[in-house]
């Protein structure tokens, strides 16, 4: 089942996603090759995506992942320009809070707030 935020402004709770900013706050975290790629290829600052989680807003919340529990989340650079961070944690494992992607979601594939993808 997908969890998605209830808007703008209005936080959407997710198990994954508070753990996740736990491991942050304890900086217990990895950053996939995947994830190394993506932020290159896109300019986006790992330090950005690491402080900024606690401001992420969870776009879809995906707790039975084959590969263990992961979140999409908004989150914005320095420039408040929105980044989609998928973070997850390792199945039957409690840490690390691993980025496994980030990158500057397309605006013709996703609605204004960047929380919905266009039909």
């Amino acid at each position: 089942m997908t969890e998605r935020s209830s808007g703008p402004g209005v936080p959407s709770l997710s198990a994954t996603f508070e753990k996740i900013r736990e491991l942050v706050a304890r900086l217990e975290v990895q950053i996939s090759e995947h994830g190394y790629d993506e932020l290159s290829q896109d300019g986006i600052l790992a330090g950005e995506i690491i402080s900024g989680v606690g401001d992420g807003q969870v776009v879809e919340d995906y707790p039975e992942y084959p590969k263990g529990p992961c979140v999409l989340v908004l989150q914005r650079d320095s420039a408040g320009e929105p980044i989609h961070v998928v973070w997850g944690i390792p199945k039957y494992q409690e840490t690390p809070a691993v980025l496994v992607t980030a990158y500057r979601p397309d605006p013709e594939r996703w609605e204004p707030d960047f929380m919905r993808r266009k039909k």
